[in-house]
């Protein structure tokens, strides 16, 4: 996906505008299993994906959480970098070989003082980051695996195709075997 698709997906913005963002971005390529951000660390880029899926994830005691995937037009962000300059606690795992934007932060954040429209972008990018966040938090308390499995095979399916099975059982909180019975239900 095209990088100006990208950013305007999130909010148009006028094409002169839009440049100053664009001149900021570099392109950049990583190998599958890169793993692009860490936990417990400051991350200085947010990247937007141009091809590949990626996951993010909690590792908690020598068990890793998956709690969400990205693929093509998505941000990769660690928010409590992005909004607090603190350490994040994901690590940002590459599923595939991508092709990602790669911006830095403090780059971004000049523009936004700079740039009105630039700021309302990132005003739209933040809110629509935290309805994200939001619907994954619903989803996971009120819904059964089941639900959240039949929901991904209609809003993404394909990441089915695309993502390890032992990382969809662990987005849905479930364990493989779990899996297995509800797909089996399903077909």
């Amino acid at each position: 996906m095209q990088l100006t698709q990208i950013l305007d997906q999130v909010y148009p913005l006028p094409q002169e505008t839009r440049e100053k963002v664009i001149g900021q971005v570099q392109e950049v390529r990583f190998e599958k299993h890169h793993l692009l951000m860490r936990a417990g660390r400051v991350e200085p880029y947010l990247y937007f994906i141009k091809s590949g899926i990626v996951r993010a994830y909690a590792d908690t005691g020598g068990h890793e959480i998956t709690f969400w995937f990205g693929s093509e037009g998505e941000t990769i962000v660690s928010m409590n970098s992005y909004v607090a300059g603190k350490p994040g606690y994901e690590h940002i795992e590459l599923m595939e070989p991508c092709i990602l934007y790669e911006l830095r932060t403090a780059a971004l954040q000049q523009l936004y003082q700079q740039d009105l429209q630039i700021a309302n972008w990132g005003r739209k990018f933040a809110e629509r980051e935290l309805i994200k966040t939001e619907e994954r938090l619903i989803s996971r308390q009120f819904k059964t695996a089941a639900q959240r499995y039949r929901e991904l095979l209609t809003d993404s399916p394909d990441l089915l195709q695309r993502i390890p099975l032992c990382h969809i059982a662990s987005y849905l909180g479930i364990t493989q075997v779990s899996l297995s019975r509800i797909r089996s239900e399903i077909r």
